[in-house]
Parts: structure tokens; C-alpha cells; sequence
């Protein structure tokens, strides 16, 4: 019985030291794909999120600024059409 015993603590221990080296594992290979998936994005020269926000505030400001001129525009066309 204490055979037994020993053999199943053995087993014990050795199931939990492979399950802590395939953690492990686990860890290093999504480390990899980390670092392989940062370095194709990097290669691919896409824009940041941050960058693109910025740049579409500022898209959506001369827009508004250019509505606002287009209108100013027509207001000075229409009175100067008025007095000739």
C-alpha cells in the first residue's frame, strides 16, 4: 500500500511539474506571437488611434470652419447683389 502510495505522490508531482512547464510554454509562445504580431503592424505603417482622432478633429474643425466661410461668402454676394 505504501508502494502505491509513493507512486501516486510521484505521479502527482510529476503531473504538477508538467503543467507548470507547459504554462511555461504557453507564456513563451505568446510571447513570440506578441512580438511577431507588434513587428508586422509596425512594418505595415498603420496609424494609431490617438493620431487618427486627432487628425479627424481637425477635419471635422475646417469643415465647419469652411461652412461658416461659405456662408459668410453668400450673406457679402447677396448684399453687394442688393445695392447693384
Amino acid at each position: 500500500m505504501s508502494t502505491q502510495n509513493r507512486l501516486l505522490d510521484d505521479l502527482a508531482r510529476l503531473a504538477t511539474g508538467a503543467a507548470g512547464a507547459a504554462r511555461g510554454v504557453q507564456q513563451e509562445i505568446e510571447a513570440l506571437i506578441r512580438q511577431q504580431a507588434e513587428r508586422m503592424l509596425d512594418q505595415m505603417n498603420l496609424v494609431r488611434r490617438d493620431e487618427f482622432d486627432a487628425v479627424k478633429a481637425m477635419a471635422i474643425k475646417a469643415r465647419e470652419e469652411n461652412e461658416a466661410l461659405e456662408r459668410r461668402i453668400a450673406a457679402l454676394e447677396a448684399a453687394l447683389a442688393a445695392k447693384g
